[in-house]
This record gives structure tokens, C-alpha cells and sequence, in this order.
């Protein structure tokens, strides 16, 4: 058997599967000491090791088999695997609302590369009507592939593209949008867009999936057709994140793009709104509103855009025993805008003090917001912050870090005046700062203890 068909097998697997004839892509049951497997042999990703044979099993997940394990193995088909989905024309239905989907990569329009193993943004927005055919029930939609990247590659260029991208749709008539986007950086992507879209009479609807669609647990589908529904038939104009509520196929949460954060680096539901509760409910036919106020659909096309950004602005994380160089260095460096993420009220330590000082002397705007995530900046409370806030540092609220970070950037976007920086920074645009978190706003539940098990367990049976 020649190598080609071993795709990106070497050494001792490579061998083991010579010696019991078993191509990739053969359909093989392999006897271990472990226990026998039936699947599918995928191609090894050419940085991986030599010890492993990758199977994909009958529910659709790909497995590793040591082969120090594999006593025999025997192919019993072979058919090789297609793993693009064919772009098809979306249908047009009279009377359903138009909907304009941006494709900018990510999980929930990828698909594995068994060269590398790993997920790649592969499907163009078109092809993702190949995959979930039931948004053809929901709207008509219209596609566009503005970017092919992780949501890690995504700044302040795409922000201010999509931007504008979404004035032109909402000009032409379109009566929602929606924007495909990896999960990783989704929440700073809507804190930019609120700050850069305002105003708009449609909704404005990002959403990922945390499990790429060739995963049986894939939360693609279902997001995107929340999303479709959102963008088409909700009364909530905003800029707003669509992603699973709880980890069942239930429904999903609308969250606010300034006070969403990803919460989970892997369950579905890993999406929360931070010091408040989420917009609305959605599912396949309907929108539940939660919120009692936010901004209604309206009939104009007129929107305003801001697409304004200054990327000399970065996040500094305080932990105990920083050194003032850490601070020097940025401001040598020509950063003009430093958001604090301090501890407990809104502290860093003594030390920083002059380095604070010489940063506030070089005209850097600075502003304290919290590691806690929840609750607000008190620099009033203890010497300490009075100190940095005599020594140029200005408290933030409630603003979460990575929407402060956003908004600071956009706002040295526009002036660099002081005095208009903290009028615009404290300004709030869409409650990134609100007055007051509600008593439901705060729920972090401790797994253990009897009253949570309780609780749980109605629900997890």
C-alpha cells in the first residue's frame, strides 16, 4: 500500500496500519485492550505524534487509540469523506422578512482541517443555508463574506468595516442583520459596534457557536436560526450577542452588547450578561422579552455612524507586586489610553504611584475598572483610591474591562481633549455604566451546597 493513502500517519502507527492493511478513510474495527472501536480512520494532523490512530466513532466524535493498545484491526469498507458543505441559493418567500447575514469566520461557519486537526474557518455564509436549510422558514437572506478570520485576528479595522457595512444594509432596506463571528473576542466586537452604530432602526444580532458543525453537539444550527429570527422579526433594535441559554437545545439569551462577557472557555451556554439580566429569550418562532426597557424597530433607515478608532489604548491587569517600569514602558511606547483593571474596589499598589504620576503628566488618559467583573469602581472608599484618582486615574462604574477597553479606543478615536474624553467615557451609550445592578444581576451559584443542589437538580435530573 503506498503512502499516500496514510495521510499524515508516520512511524509506528504508520506501520500498524501497513501491517493490518487499513487505509484512511477505511471504515475499521480495531480490537484493544481496552475494548473493540468501529469507525472511521481520519488523516493525522502532520504536527501530531506517532502513537496514535484518530477515529471517528459512530456519534460523530473523533477518538485517539494509543496503538501500544491495539491488538488487530480489520477494514471492513472504505469511502472516502466530503467534509464541504455546497453552497446553495437561498430561496426567496414572499412576505418573510430580508435578513443580511455577515460572514467574518469562527467556529459557527468552520469546519475541521484534518491536515492540522484543527477548526478552520472554511464555509462561506452561503454555504451555511446548506447546512440548516429551516432558515429558509425564517427569513430571506442575503450573504456576504466580509472576513475569514478567527474572532482573535479581529480589531479595530474590521470593527470599523462591518460598521460601515451595516449602514449600507440598513440604508438598502434590510429589516435585521445578523454577524457570524468566532465566540473568543464576540463580546468586544458588540461593545464596538454599539459605540459605532447607534441608533439603528433594525437589529443588529452577533452570534458563534462554541462547537464547530461537524460536531453531533454543535450549537450552530439552533444560534443561528435565534439569530435569523431575532434579526428578522424582533422589536429590539440593538447590537446584541444571540447565543444558547441554558446548556439544553431549550432556547437562547439576547444579550446587550456592552454588558455580555464569555463566561466558559467550552460549555454552550458560556455567554452571561454581567450586572443586569439579558434582553430576551428566543427560540425557533418566537422572542420573549426579559428587559423592560430597550430600544424598538422602527420603520426609518436612518442610523449613525461612528466608525472611529485609536488603537494605542491597551488593558492593564494589576496584580500584587507590579513594578511602575510595567506602566513606563507602555506610555514610552506611545499608548495614549490605559484601562486599570484593579482589584477589590478599584486598587493598585503604592508603588505605581509615581509611575502613575509621570503617565498623567504625559497626558495618558487612565481609567479604573475591576477584576471582580461585578459591582462598581469606589475609589472614594479608601485612601488608596482617592490617591490615584488625585494622581489622573478616573473610575469607570460598572463598565466591564473589555467594553471600557472598546469604548476608550473609540472615544482617543475622536479628541484626545481631557476633559471631553471623561465627558464621552462616562457618558453612557447603551448602559455599559447604569445606575444600579438589579438583585437578579448577581448569581453565581456554589455547586455542594444543599439549596443549589436542590435547585439543580430540577432541572439536571
Amino acid at each position: 500500500m503506498s503512502d499516500d493513502i496514510f495521510q499524515g500517519y508516520k512511524g509506528e502507527a504508520l506501520e500498524m496500519l501497513k501491517k493490518y492493511n487499513v487505509r484512511v478513510w477505511g471504515q475499521t474495527e480495531i480490537d484493544t485492550t481496552r475494548g473493540q472501536f468501529k469507525g472511521t480512520v481520519l488523516p493525522r494532523s502532520e504536527n501530531d505524534d506517532d502513537q496514535h490512530i484518530v477515529v471517528k466513532i459512530i456519534t460523530g466524535y473523533n477518538i485517539g487509540i494509543d496503538i501500544k493498545t491495539v491488538t488487530s484491526m480489520k477494514e471492513t469498507g472504505y469511502k472516502k469523506a466530503n467534509y464541504q458543505i455546497p453552497e446553495k441559493e437561498f430561496p426567496y418567500t414572499p412576505g418573510l422578512p430580508k435578513v443580511k447575514l455577515f460572514g467574518t469566520g469562527g467556529t459557527i461557519a468552520s469546519r475541521l482541517d484534518y491536515r492540522t486537526g484543527a477548526v478552520i474557518p472554511a464555509f462561506s455564509p452561503g454555504e451555511l443555508y446548506g447546512a440548516v436549510p429551516e432558515l429558509a422558514d425564517i427569513c430571506n437572506l442575503e450573504t456576504e463574506k466580509v472576513f475569514a478570520v478567527f474572532s482573535e485576528n479581529m480589531g479595530p479595522f474590521q470593527y470599523m468595516s462591518l460598521a460601515k457595512a451595516i449602514k449600507k444594509e440598513i440604508e438598502n432596506g434590510v429589516d435585521g442583520i445578523v454577524i457570524g463571528h468566532g465566540t473568543d473576542t464576540l463580546h468586544h466586537t458588540g461593545a464596538a459596534l454599539t459605540f459605532m452604530v447607534q441608533n439603528s432602526p433594525v437589529p443588529i444580532v452577533l452570534v458563534g457557536s462554541q462547537r464547530s458543525s461537524d460536531r453531533p453537539s454543535s450549537d450552530a444550527a439552533l444560534n443561528l436560526m435565534h439569530a435569523m429570527n431575532t434579526a428578522g422579526n424582533s422589536d429590539i433594535a440593538e447590537v446584541m450577542v444571540c447565543m444558547f441559554g441554558p446548556t439544553s437545545d431549550e432556547y437562547g439569551l439576547l444579550h446587550k452588547g456592552t454588558r455580555v462577557r464569555k463566561m466558559h472557555s467550552s460549555y454552550r451556554s458560556t455567554f452571561r450578561t454581567i450586572g443586569d439580566i439579558p434582553l430576551a429569550m428566543v427560540d425557533r418562532k418566537k422572542i420573549t422579552p426579559l428587559h423592560k426597557t430597550y430600544k424598538h424597530r422602527r420603520k426609518d433607515r436612518n442610523v449613525d455612524i461612528y466608525p472611529f478608532f485609536n488603537d494605542k489604548v491597551t488593558m492593564l491587569y494589576y496584580y500584587p507586586g507590579m513594578k511602575p517600569d510595567t506602566l513606563d514602558s507602555l506610555v514610552d511606547n506611545g499608548y495614549k489610553g490605559i484601562i486599570w483593571v484593579g482589584t477589590g474596589l478599584g486598587h493598585v499598589n503604592k508603588e505605581m504611584y509615581p509611575a502613575i504620576e509621570r503617565a498623567h503628566a504625559k497626558g495618558v488618559h487612565m481609567f479604573m475598572t475591576l477584576q471582580t467583573i461585578w459591582g462598581y469602581v469606589h475609589m472614594f472608599v479608601y485612601d488608596t483610591g482617592r490617591d490615584m484618582m488625585a494622581k489622573g486615574i478616573i473610575p469607570a462604574g460598572n463598565m466591564l474591562p473589555e467594553v471600557a477597553f472598546i469604548k476608550l479606543g473609540w472615544v482617543l478615536g475622536q479628541t484626545d481633549d481631557p476633559a471631553e474624553v471623561k465627558r464621552m467615557m462616562l457618558t453612557s451609550i447603551n448602559d455599559e455604566i447604569t445606575e444600579r445592578e438589579p438583585y437578579n444581576g448577581y448569581l453565581v451559584y456554589q455547586g455542594g451546597v444543599p439549596e443549589v443542589e436542590e435547585f439543580i437538580h430540577k432541572f439536571r435530573k
